[in-house]
């Protein structure tokens, strides 16, 4: 991964940086309210800390009870904020109501700010999404943070589409694809997916994606299982079966296995064995976090001792 145009980025000692927002989920359910710290960013980054990854985030919280409660859940897993994340004047949040299927419908009170000068050193990987890509003027900082880290370490995207967040489809699915020849790997579930190019289908979507330049397309439908393709290799992972106490976070739980199945293995040469083997760990993931509220993805001793649960006919 040479980068000719600029110098190379002296490395990191973490793994990972993710890069985007972290809000207070306010859960609307027929037995009352209950918040929990959330934003799909922090989700991914708070999965891999409970993966044992070495991962820091930088976002932008307030100084406020939510933005302590946010941090110290973070705390938790091990997961550090960067410099600068606390830069906001009060932290923003999404009401979260559940359906009586544990699906999740968001309504969100958001502003996202960041500072555009990216940390001086590289990680290993370096992963964003959601709300941070696409609301400004947060999102043009995200995307120099990318060009300083393109070519040094491996980038991961998972786009999380909020439409009520988001102008036209046609201005969104522009920011979109602008920043896929940045991407190396990019994660996509089917309603983001049927959302962004509604006159496609699953496999014509991932060949689109790879011949704008992702190495990995990944896209995640549910208990259908999930699809992921490189150039080379197209592999269809059947899902794991659960009894679903909602979806929350469930998505993000399944992007921070894959990154920690990509730190493992790398992201060049995917063979078929290697692709089942990504998309079955991250599937396990995805079905744990379901079996339990909010986002509570699994440790690493807990998907180890899972790993030999059978797939979803």
């Amino acid at each position: 991964m040479n980068n000719a145009d600029h110098p190379s980025v002296p490395r990191n000692p973490l793994d990972v940086i993710v890069i985007g927002e972290a809000l207070i989920d306010v859960v609307t359910t027929p037995q009352g309210t209950i918040e929990h710290p959330g934003g799909s960013p922090a989700n991914v980054a708070y999965g891999l800390g409970r993966l044992g990854v070495e991962v820091d985030l930088l976002t932008a919280i307030g100084p406020d009870e939510r933005g302590v409660a946010i941090e110290a859940h973070l705390g938790s897993a091990g997961v550090g904020l960067l410099p600068g994340s606390t830069s906001l004047q009060r932290t923003s949040s999404s009401t979260v109501t559940l359906a009586d299927d544990g699906s999740a419908n968001y309504e969100f009170d958001v502003a996202w700010e960041l500072d555009p000068i990216a940390p001086a050193l590289a990680p290993k990987l370096v992963h964003t999404g959601s709300i941070a890509t696409f609301l400004a003027p947060g999102a043009g900082a995200v995307k120099e943070h990318l060009r300083h880290w393109h070519g040094d370490c491996a980038i991961t995207y998972d786009p999380n589409i909020r439409p009520s967040l988001l102008g036209s489809h046609f201005e969104a699915l522009s920011i979109f694809e602008d920043l896929i020849n940045l991407i190396d790997v990019v994660k996509l579930s089917d309603e983001d997916a049927k959302w962004l190019y509604p006159r496609k289908d699953m496999d014509g979507i991932a060949t689109h994606l790879l011949s704008m330049g992702a190495g990995l397309a990944v896209i995640t439908r549910g208990p259908h299982g999930s699809l992921l393709a490189t150039a080379s290799n197209t592999v269809n992972v059947p899902s794991v079966s659960s009894v679903v106490a909602d979806t929350i976070g469930a998505g993000d739980s399944y992007t921070s296995a894959l990154i920690m199945g990509l730190l493992s293995r790398g992201i060049d040469d995917l063979a078929p064995e290697d692709l089942e083997q990504l998309g079955r760990t991250a599937s396990l993931a995805a079905a744990i976090t379901v079996r339990r509220p909010g986002a509570n993805p699994p440790t690493m001793d807990e998907l180890r001792s899972h790993l030999g649960a059978p797939a979803a006919n």
